[in-house]
């Protein structure tokens, strides 16, 4: 739906809470608003009992969870959204079916993150990190799009994926402790591999990086989105 020449932004969002409270607060500070009629408007769905991604997926449920989605992503296009975002990265496995049940576009995180670094690096032999969920990691998701535009994918090594794991799910999904020191251990294999930078392909991340201030090497698939969510509902950007 339209108003005042402006799409409403629908946002499945929940998963979890707070990378979807993010994800709002990067819409109002990115906004280039000089009051609150210019700020687009959005209808926010946090479906916080959504299944976790990762498990749905590394536990073959993955039709449970579309089937979930496609009911949110249908509700809010009833309820007057023109475009859809979803703050979540793991999910977008599912992009292209979901995309085909609804009528309105979705927002593709990971093909937008993946033009931004096309446009952004002009290293040779670029390589490039993940940090994200398994479930993200081991279904390829960043992997496959990277590769397309020749780009070359680095994954963590098994250690350094369990401490980027405990970082989301013990750290900010839970509210604990996080030891910073582990982000660093997983950083230094980034340099040791040559990185020229790293994704981060899970919005608990971007948590991290808005707590701990984490430099532009690392690639926010977040505030990506929320640009990308900006302008496709006729805002502009600062």
């Amino acid at each position: 739906m339209w108003i005042d020449n402006r799409m409403i932004l629908g946002v499945i969002g929940g998963m979890g809470p707070l990378a979807t409270q993010l994800y709002y607060k990067l819409i109002i500070e990115k906004t280039d608003a000089n009051c609150d009629q210019e700020h687009i408007n959005m209808i926010i769905l946090s479906h916080a009992t959504m299944p976790d991604r990762t498990k749905e997926i590394l536990e073959g449920r993955s039709e449970e969870l579309l089937d979930l989605l496609i009911k949110d992503a249908k509700m809010l296009e009833h309820n007057g959204a023109g475009v859809i975002a979803i703050p979540c990265n793991t999910s977008h496995v599912l992009m292209d079916k979901l995309q085909k049940s609804v009528g309105i576009k979705i927002i593709n995180m990971v093909e937008e993150t993946v033009r931004h670094i096309t446009n952004t690096f002009s290293e040779q032999d670029l390589r490039i990190g993940i940090l994200a969920t398994d479930g993200t990691i081991n279904t390829g998701l960043y992997q496959k799009a990277l590769e397309k535009q020749g780009i070359y994918p680095v994954i963590p090594g098994a250690d350094s994926q369990k401490l980027v794991m405990k970082l989301i799910y013990d750290g900010v999904k839970n509210g604990g402790d996080i030891d910073i020191s582990d982000f660093i251990m997983v950083q230094e294999e980034l340099f040791e591999k040559k990185c020229h930078g790293a994704i981060l392909a899970c919005t608990e991340l971007s948590c991290l990086r808005e707590m701990y201030e984490l430099p532009p090497y690392y690639i926010d698939t977040m505030v990506i989105l929320a640009e990308k969510s900006i302008l496709a509902c006729g805002g502009k950007i600062k």
